[in-house]
Formats: structure tokens, C-alpha cells, sequence
């Protein structure tokens, strides 16, 4: 974590030195709005990108220093979900957890233009960029039980907070390491559209609720109550053996979740030219 806030830090000190000891570069602010998708990647979902995708949108302020790097802040919403019905695996159908969550996320990074870009620019209108960023969001997940959801954080479903597990319950409040690509191209003087996918690796095993064990259900029945054990294990079919002490997820692998769609964005000022002569 060190690593990227320190790596994010310094790539933004070296775009103002940059920008500052250059002569006459041009400043510009573009504001704009977002709409896409968004969906997530974890112990419900492995490795299939777009399966679960629910509508996404948002804002973002840009901030170009040159022609080559701007800041960005961004914020996004969205709703991520995940089932194990849906999965070719037999053992997660028998699993047969499900959840869903919004994702409310403030982001603030650094954008690089592969090509020279301006937004006033119509003979050169167009660039790929990458980005990365800092994120907060806020997430909240829930399960649905005879058409009511409920919050799975509070539940503890698997022990957090009790005797039956090391783990507090787990924070609803996480940052994340947005990471993305992204082309844009000018409609005319000062408008653009860009389409963009940012993929974000969270610090949370819990963005779906799934990580750890299985623990005793009328144990946990006991400390948090009937809706607890009923979420903790929802495998199908008759058993007979428990479940306790096996894996319900991989607390292994960190959850990840994806924004992607189209932006609008527009520059609402005219352009200051800068001559930074004294920086010499």
C-alpha cells in the first residue's frame, strides 16, 4: 500500500516540475459526466470479466497540465452482484451464496495521453490514455432471504466479532487502487467523448461477504441470531456431514471490481497560456 501512495506521489511531483520549467504550456479544466457499467471479480465471480455487469455512472473533473498529463477526480456509482447459481463449478452451485452491494467510490489520479492532446485540437483530435488513482468507497453487501434483503456485515456470517473467529467484522469503508485505459477523441472545440475501462484492486476480501470458513451454525445462532447461521450456509441438498471448518471462500485473493462506459466531457473555460520563464 506504501508502494502505490509513494508511486502516486512522486509521478505527481514530476508532472508539476515538468509542467512548471516548460515555456508556454497551456492549462485546461474539463468537466464531465459518465455512464456505463460496472461489475465485480472474487470467491462468487473468479475470473469472468462483464458477467454480472449492472448500470454504472458518474462525474469526473480533469485537470491538464500538458499536453501529455492531467490530474483527474472522479466519482462513480454503481452496483456489483454476484451468484453461485449461475457458476459451471458444481461445487459453488452447491455453495449457492449470493450477494449484492452498491459501490459508491471518490477517486483522485494522474491521467497520461499516449499522443499530444488538447481538447480545442480538431487536426489531432484523438488519444489512448492510461490512468491511476487513489479511490475511496464505500460498499455495503446484502443477501436476499424470502424476497427481503438484508446486510451481511452486520449478520457476521462467518463468526467476525465472536468467539469463533480472529476477524473483527469487516470495514464497509475501503480504499482501492483504480487502474485503466481509456481512448478519447474531440467531437468539436472543447467537446469530447472518451470510452474507458478501470478495473480496481481493493484491500477487502469482503466486497461479496465470502472469505474465510464455515463455522458452527447453532453457534453462531447463538451469537448473532437465526438470520446469521441461514446466511452463513445456504448449500443445497441434504448432508451428511457439516460443513464447519471448510473453506466457504479463498481469503487468499483480494475482491477487484470494474467501472466502464462512455464519457462526455466539455472544457467550460478558455484557455490560460502560462510563460514560465522565470522557472529557468
Amino acid at each position: 500500500m506504501r508502494f502505490v501512495f509513494r508511486n502516486l506521489l512522486f509521478g505527481v511531483l514530476l508532472i508539476f516540475s515538468s509542467a512548471g520549467y516548460s515555456q508556454g504550456f497551456k492549462t485546461a479544466a474539463e468537466m464531465g459526466v459518465f455512464g456505463g457499467g460496472s461489475y465485480y471479480i472474487g470467491d462468487l465471480n473468479p475470473d469472468v470479466h462483464f458477467m454480472y455487469s449492472k448500470p454504472a455512472f458518474g462525474a469526473i473533473f480533469r485537470y491538464n497540465l500538458t499536453k501529455r498529463y492531467s490530474l483527474r477526480f472522479t466519482g462513480s456509482y454503481g452496483n456489483v452482484y454476484g451468484q453461485d447459481s449461475d457458476s459451471d463449478d458444481p461445487f459453488s452451485q452447491m455453495r449457492n451464496l449470493s450477494f449484492k452491494s452498491d459501490i459508491l467510490e471518490l477517486a483522485f489520479g494522474v491521467e497520461i495521453d499516449l499522443f499530444n492532446y488538447n481538447i480545442n485540437n480538431m487536426k489531432d483530435p484523438i488519444s489512448p490514455y492510461f490512468f491511476y488513482e487513489i479511490a475511496y468507497f464505500k460498499m455495503n453487501p446484502t443477501g436476499e432471504l424470502n424476497g427481503e434483503d438484508y446486510d451481511l456485515q452486520s449478520l457476521g456470517t462467518e463468526g467476525q466479532g465472536t468467539a469463533l473467529s480472529d476477524k473483527e467484522p469487516y470495514k464497509l469503508n475501503q480504499l482501492s487502487i483504480p487502474l485503466g485505459i481509456g481512448v478519447k477523441f474531440n467531437i468539436r472545440k472543447r467537446m469530447a467523448i472518451s470510452i474507458e475501462y478501470g478495473i480496481r484492486k481493493t484491500f477487502t476480501d469482503y466486497l461479496d461477504d465470502v472469505s474465510g470458513k464455515y463455522v458452527d451454525p447453532d453457534l453462531l445462532s447463538a451469537y448473532n441470531g437465526t438470520l446469521a447461521a441461514e446466511f452463513s450456509d445456504r448449500s443445497l441438498g441434504e448432508s451428511t456431514y457439516s460443513n464447519v471448518g471448510f473453506n466457504r471462500g479463498n481469503p487468499a485473493n483480494k475482491d477487484w471490481y470494474a467501472f466502464y462506459g462512455i464519457m462526455f466531457t466539455f472544457k467550460p473555460f478558455k484557455e490560460n497560456v502560462c510563460n514560465m520563464r522565470g522557472w529557468r
